[in-house]
């Protein structure tokens, strides 16, 4: 069939036309079916399918990472006891507010015993105040040999209570008196009241920062 054939036929009398014309127009009449039912019906559910999809996959990670937690929940509870006694060992190593003027006389005491000389002992005037326990750095300045000095630090270790040394200075020589400048930290634990307080204050802190970064 030549396109002057095509030109001729009547679209009033589709029926009366060769099979190959009618099969055309068919053809594209489905085009356009399929055409309009994918714009204006199943490209939407198409949408809908694949976000349910994606929903689905998240939705198993969810459970799978729920299932992996729920089989080592007994390892975790385990090792949540073993913390909570390692801190309660660690927290016995802190010294009550009663307890604090005895660490203080130990410490002095420590330096004392290996013959030093204390130029300078001064507890901070305030303590600094962490979540659950105190901090209370002491400054210190004493004067001995090396050999003294270095085993007074080693008996600030030894302490029943924790003691740490920080920002040591050391002048003067070997052969001579040493002169040790250093920050002793000493750290004690909240009572209940404290511990109470320090919430509160926590819990009123943040609402204004939240102000803030409005």
């Amino acid at each position: 069939m030549t396109l002057d054939d095509l030109r001729r036929l009547d679209p009033k009398q589709i029926g009366s036309w060769p099979i190959l014309p009618k099969f055309g127009v068919l053809f594209l009449t489905l085009l356009l079916i399929l055409g309009a039912g994918y714009w204006f019906d199943w490209q939407g559910q198409i949408e809908q399918i694949d976000a349910e999809k994606k929903k689905e996959e998240e939705l198993r990670t969810t459970f799978l990472d729920k299932k992996k937690q729920a089989i080592n929940l007994p390892a975790y509870l385990r090792q949540k006891e073993n913390i909570e006694k390692q801190f309660g060992a660690l927290l016995k190593q802190l010294p009550g507010k009663s307890e604090m003027d005895a660490l203080l006389t130990d410490i002095n005491q420590a330096g004392l015993g290996r013959g030093l000389q204390f130029e300078l002992f001064k507890p901070a005037p305030q303590e600094i105040m962490r979540d659950f326990y105190a901090e209370l750095p002491i400054t210190i300045k004493v004067t001995g040999s090396y050999h003294d000095i270095g085993a007074f630090a080693s008996d600030i270790g030894k302490l029943s209570r924790i003691v740490t040394l920080n920002d040591i200075g050391l002048t003067g020589s070997k052969e001579g008196p040493l002169v040790m400048d250093a920050t002793a930290k000493t750290f004690r634990y909240l009572d209940e009241d404290e511990i109470a307080q320090q919430k509160k204050a926590a819990a009123k802190s943040k609402p204004a920062a939240g102000a803030a970064k409005k």
